[in-house]
């Protein structure tokens, strides 16, 4: 019997997964991780190589490792086929990275989304060399992070890196006013 559910779930699934790529949607759900960043990669390289039509992202996530996020906004940069990107939920920290790999004009989100942006955090130990690394290339990640939503929010260096210093959160609306999209949608069919 539990052998049956479990072949059943795994066929639910399957047809899930096949559906999903059929639709040339990505979903990043969940905390960015090294997993997440491999399965989306693999995921973008195959419909880029299928086709050439938009793909979507949909993003919900709280963040996660920065690297990661670093990972599947570099390959969403790098293939041939434009992403538009859909916010809903919660787009945070790491997850913003990823969001912003779009151009503005392809970054929406649904109504309910929420985005927050805030400075990286890092859980330092060992020597007090190695911390005095760690905390140097803290810095230096705040720096990038910083500059990245700057350049592609319009938003000034320094109201960012001031704006990032402690958890800021905003919702939809603000998160077009601060740049961090284009517009708010509610059906799919107005991503065209």
């Amino acid at each position: 019997m539990a052998d049956e559910k479990e072949s059943n779930e795994a066929q639910r699934s399957s047809f899930l997964e096949e559906k999903a790529f059929q639709s040339r949607t990505v979903l990043v759900f969940g905390t960015i991780n090294d997993k997440l960043a491999a399965e989306v990669s693999k995921r973008l390289i195959a419909l880029a190589a299928e086709s050439k039509d938009p793909i979507t992202m949909l993003v919900s996530s709280p963040g996660g490792h920065v690297e990661s996020g670093d990972v599947i906004h570099d390959m969403v940069k790098f293939i041939d086929v434009p992403v538009n990107m859909v916010g809903t939920g919660w787009v945070g920290s790491a997850a913003v990275s990823v969001f912003l790999s779009v151009p503005k004009e392809r970054r929406v989100c649904l109504p309910n989304t929420r985005f927050l942006i805030h400075q990286p955090s890092g859980g330092c130990g060992g020597q007090a060399t190695d911390i005095a690394i760690q905390a140097r290339e803290i810095v230096k990640v705040r720096e990038r992070i910083s500059a990245l939503i700057a350049r592609e929010s319009g938003q000034s260096l320094e109201r960012v890196t001031n704006d990032i210093d402690r958890d800021y959160w905003m919702s939809a609306e603000e998160a077009k006013e601060y740049g961090l999209i284009s517009r708010t949608i509610v059906r799919q069919g107005e991503l065209n």
